[in-house]
Order: C-alpha cells, then sequence, then structure tokens
C-alpha cells in the first residue's frame, strides 16, 4: 500500500469563557443580513427559523461591548436589522483570520510523516 498523504484540516471560531461566540456559520448570517436588512430574510436564507438566528444574534450581541446587530420591530413595513460598524469590522477580521488559517494549512499540508 502506498504511503498516504496527510492534509491538515481547520475552521476558526471565538470563544469567551470557553463558550462558542463566532464562527463561520454566524458570520454567514452577519453578511446575510447586512445584505437583506432582515433577520428574517437572512434566516431564511439559511434554512434556519427567525427564533434561532434572533437567539444567536442576541447571543453573539451579548458578549461584546458594543451591538453588533440592531434591529427594529416590524410595523407595516416590517422589521429592520443593521449590522454595525463594529460588527462590519468584526466580519472583516473573521475573513481576515481565516485567511491566515487557510494559508498555514496550505503551508503546512503534506509535510507530516508518521514514518
Amino acid at each position: 500500500m502506498a504511503n498516504p498523504q496527510f492534509n491538515l484540516n481547520g475552521r476558526i471560531w471565538l470563544e469567551v469563557n470557553g463558550e462558542k461566540v463566532l464562527g463561520h456559520g454566524r458570520v454567514e448570517l452577519l453578511e446575510r443580513i447586512h445584505a437583506s436588512g432582515s433577520i428574517r430574510q437572512a434566516a431564511l436564507q439559511m434554512k434556519m427559523s427567525y427564533k434561532q438566528a434572533w437567539d444567536l444574534i442576541h447571543h453573539i450581541n451579548s458578549h461584546f461591548e458594543e451591538p453588533i446587530v440592531i434591529s427594529q420591530r416590524g410595523g407595516k413595513g416590517g422589521g429592520k436589522a443593521t449590522v454595525t460598524d463594529e460588527g462590519l469590522k468584526l466580519i472583516q477580521e473573521f475573513h481576515k483570520m481565516q485567511g491566515r488559517l487557510a494559508e498555514f494549512l496550505k503551508q503546512n499540508s503534506g509535510i507530516i510523516d508518521f514514518h
């Protein structure tokens, strides 16, 4: 049997006191809220309930000094949600970290030898 080539793989997430606060899926939710202006629309696009999306946003907001998403209750035209400037910076920083991780994984894959 030929020697297998091992590759590294991984994902980034941010934790506070061992509790996951932000990862790939939550960043996607923030990006979809930013694009649509709606938690409901973002939830539908991600095939999750509004309650689940709202709970995730509440959880994210509760772990930062400034809100990441601000929402306004619906009325005749429906509600509105805005990703704050702080939230947009958070998204950008997350993508930078993800890029650095991808580069690390690329540079270090294939160098593992278990012989």
